[in-house]
């Protein structure tokens, strides 16, 4: 049960920071009100609002996509670090 769980959240971790690079590169090419771009903010953007606040950008790059993959990973790790100790 352990490893099932183990394994779901690598895959939920795997897909999200998916999610989330896949988002910053088509806010390059399409429009905010694409379809895609749209079903994608929806999943993104509640992540990143907390962050934006408390990391406004620098010389307007967005660090907030990255600093939201280091935390998904951080949390990954975390969740899977106790996880093993019931193994």
């Amino acid at each position: 049960m352990v490893w099932f769980l183990i394994q779901l959240i690598q895959a939920l971790s795997t897909l999200l920071v998916i999610v989330v690079i896949v988002d910053v590169v088509l806010s390059y090419f399409l429009s905010p009100f694409h379809p895609v771009r749209v079903a994608l903010d929806r999943v993104v953007e509640p992540l990143l609002t907390p962050i934006r606040r408390a990391v406004p950008p620098i010389q307007m790059i967005d660090f907030s996509p990255l600093i939201l993959i280091i935390l998904i990973q951080a949390v990954e790790w975390v969740l899977i670090t106790i996880l093993r100790q019931f193994m």
